[in-house]
């Protein structure tokens, strides 16, 4: 099984980010790359938005796997895309 090196809530940002920029999806832009790039990080909060959605499982889901398990990764994927805070 491969494990993704960049955050689940990046890659979702960048997903969104490319479906309403690219003909791929609802936008225009033939050559997305570089507008999702420059765009990704606007769309953080939708991405988490989804992420707080994923933490409980459907059935289905649950039927083949371990909720509890399920649970921990989502809220550490969301623990993980908070922003750092800096004390001074």
């Amino acid at each position: 099984m491969d494990v993704a090196t960049t955050p689940i809530a990046e890659r979702i940002a960048r997903v969104l980010a490319g479906q309403r920029i690219s003909a791929n999806g609802e936008g225009d832009a033939e050559s997305a790359a570089d507008l999702v790039e420059r765009a990704w990080t606007h769309h953080l909060r939708d991405a988490i938005a989804v992420l707080h959605t994923l933490r409980a499982p459907d059935e289905a889901m649950a039927a083949v796997g371990d909720p509890a398990v399920w649970e921990r990764m989502v809220l550490a994927a969301i623990e993980e895309s908070k922003p750092e805070t800096v004390v001074l």
